[in-house]
């Protein structure tokens, strides 16, 4: 599994016309900055402005995923993330002169054609992933909808289709690391049932929307007088049923439905702003559902945040005890907070401070009521954070590490004697040129009680120059 992040290796351009407005829409991805996820820039519109292709920015899912920040809407969102995101695309910046994706085939096929002849290229920083550790579940009963996620070690998903169709039937379609999306999955073009077609006219959509672009489904018999008004709404003088289908004589494969829900569900998927280690099924999923399920698995992921990353063992030897704490960081008695180092790999420690009631904060901080004071806290995650990124140099024991920002504090608990706070420590950004980023937290009882974002300045110090 890819574990760096990646953009294109040079910008690709579109153009065509949008499902819904019918106006012509030139759209250019180009590469993007590592950690800048996946942006939709409204280059028609007044300087340009922009949203993350994020499910919070979500804000219509009748007919496609349309998402919105500001001023900076777009539509029809989901084959282009779905060609971008499966084929390994982590940052790119999307330009559009108009106000919807162009539908191009119907499918993600061109897109994924392009993608792959300028190819990738691997960026420094690692990819995010969200690792599933336990069964979600997403339904919405009275449409049969049902999307489930379980543990596993990669991404696979599996859905079916059954809308009590004759001619769809029950349908299924699989994406697993062996599948090969650009040939199997992206060229599956969007479907509609012909009862629905003069509902979608009437709310003014689908003005784009032809026969070479959609597959129609026709259930019923139709009348010469609905054919006549079928080529007045098509502009076609030639339209035909031919083995249940509208003008389509031939599926790109048996199971092309299935297959294009698979193709929107990675689209609305990709929304999540990070890549998935879970198996999914899908039953009937439709932009709706799947906006909805990346949202339930948002508050999962803030869930998992405010959970310990390591399991703290007290009858386990310590990675380094005290005494050798002392020999990375410069603090002494009274302001040494971390007594040892249980957990410490290249980007991630978890240590330990215990509170006791002798420590001489708590004469002032307060007599009556001893609580360990938010400053001790945010020091305690930043001394963890400084034997990380001291850990990264030679010769450690002759530098010391100095904030530059603190950002994003949040304190949830109190901390008190008696209390034993695990910290926690992250990089989130390659050390670089001295300045070091650090997702820092504290734990007491499993309980997350405080937790910042740090930077800070690896510096020589003076003795040792």
């Amino acid at each position: 599994m890819q574990t760096k992040q990646q953009t294109l290796a040079s910008t690709i351009s579109f153009s065509g016309k949008g499902l819904h407005t019918g106006v012509k829409v030139n759209m250019t991805v180009l590469p993007a900055p590592e950690n800048s996820g996946i942006v939709f820039r409204r280059i028609d519109l007044e300087n340009s402005p922009s949203v993350p292709a994020l499910c919070e920015y979500v804000t219509d899912t009748s007919r496609g995923t349309t998402i919105e920040k500001g001023p900076a809407k777009i539509s029809t969102v989901e084959h282009i993330l779905s060609a971008l995101w499966t084929l390994g695309v982590d940052n790119a910046v999307i330009d559009v002169d108009a106000p919807e994706v162009p539908i191009m085939d119907g499918s993600a096929r061109e897109y994924a054609q392009k993608i792959t002849e300028v190819g990738l290229v691997e960026q420094k920083a690692d990819r995010k992933y969200y690792e599933v550790t336990e069964k979600q579940v997403y339904t919405i009963p009275d449409k049969g909808v049902a999307i489930i996620i379980y543990p596993d070690d990669e991404f696979t998903v599996s859905v079916h289709v059954d809308y009590n169709s004759k001619i769809i039937g029950n349908q299924y379609a699989t994406l697993d690391p062996f599948n090969d999306y650009a040939q199997q999955i992206a060229p599956c073009r969007t479907f509609v049932f012909l009862h629905e077609l003069e509902p979608l006219l009437k709310m003014n959509l689908i003005k784009g929307g032809d026969l070479d672009n959609s597959i129609v489904v026709v259930e019923n018999p139709v009348s010469d007088e609905q054919l006549e008004h079928l080529k007045q709404v098509f502009h076609k003088d030639d339209i035909r049923v031919t083995g249940g289908y509208l003008n389509n004589l031939q599926l790109r494969s048996s199971n092309e439905l299935a297959r294009h829900k698979l193709l929107d569900l990675l689209g609305d998927f990709a929304l999540l702003g990070m890549r998935i280690k879970g198996r999914v099924w899908a039953s009937r999923p439709g932009h709706f559902a799947n906006t909805e399920f990346m949202k339930q698995l948002i508050h999962a992921i803030r869930r998992d945040g405010e959970k310990p990353a390591f399991r703290y063992r007290p009858d386990k030897p310590a990675l380094l005890d005290v005494n050798e704490v002392r020999k990375l960081l410069p603090h002494r008695y009274p302001f040494l907070l971390v007594d040892k180092v249980f957990y410490l790999d290249d980007n991630s420690i978890g240590a330990i401070k215990n509170v006791t009631g002798n420590e001489p904060q708590f004469t002032g901080h307060f007599p009556t009521e001893p609580v360990m004071p938010g400053v001790l806290l945010v020091e305690a995650m930043a001394q963890a954070s400084g034997i990380i990124v001291l850990k990264s140099v030679e010769h450690p024991e002759e530098y010391s590490t100095y904030f530059l920002r603190i950002d994003n504090v949040r304190f949830k608990h109190k901390v008190v004697p008696g209390d034993t706070m695990q910290i926690e420590a992250h990089i989130i950004e390659p050390v670089r040129r001295g300045i070091a980023s650090v997702v820092g937290k504290v734990f007491v009882g499993g309980v997350l009680a405080c937790e910042a974002t740090l930077m800070a300045q690896i510096v020589r110090n003076k003795k040792a120059e």
